[in-house]
């Protein structure tokens, strides 16, 4: 089965997801948020998330009643974190400032509405597939 222009933008926001999140470790980002227990939480915190973005690929893969909410959760994710990264930039931390920190924060609000743009694509390859 080949994956639809949705599956597509999902598969790869999740992939720059992911990366963003190897970039956080190496950028310390628990400090940024003042967490408690430093990296063992950020760590922790990180779990459910990635488990909660597999789940919702599963969902998007299998072309579920869910995947318009999954498509829409992983969009949210993506630029949810753009605007908490632009609140850094703009009260001047140096963190993520790195060309290839800024083009995967770059990539994520691109795809993240990119993938919201598909969504009627989404709704109409699964109505198309049910008749």
């Amino acid at each position: 089965m080949k994956p639809d222009l949705p599956q597509t933008l999902f598969l790869l926001n999740s992939t720059v997801l992911f990366t963003h999140q190897i970039d956080a470790a190496y950028w310390h980002e628990w400090n940024l948020f003042h967490l408690p227990g430093g990296n063992q939480l950020n760590l922790i915190l990180n779990l459910p998330i990635i488990a909660l973005v597999l789940l919702a690929f599963l969902q998007v893969a299998t072309q579920s009643p869910h995947q318009r909410r999954c498509h829409q959760f992983l969009a949210g994710l993506g630029l949810l974190t753009v605007a908490i990264h632009s609140g850094f930039f703009l009260a001047g931390h140096t963190e993520f400032l790195q060309p290839m920190s800024l083009l995967l924060l770059a990539a994520t609000l691109i795809l993240s509405i990119a993938q919201l743009k598909a969504l009627p694509l989404a709704g109409q390859n699964q109505q198309t597939q049910n008749q």
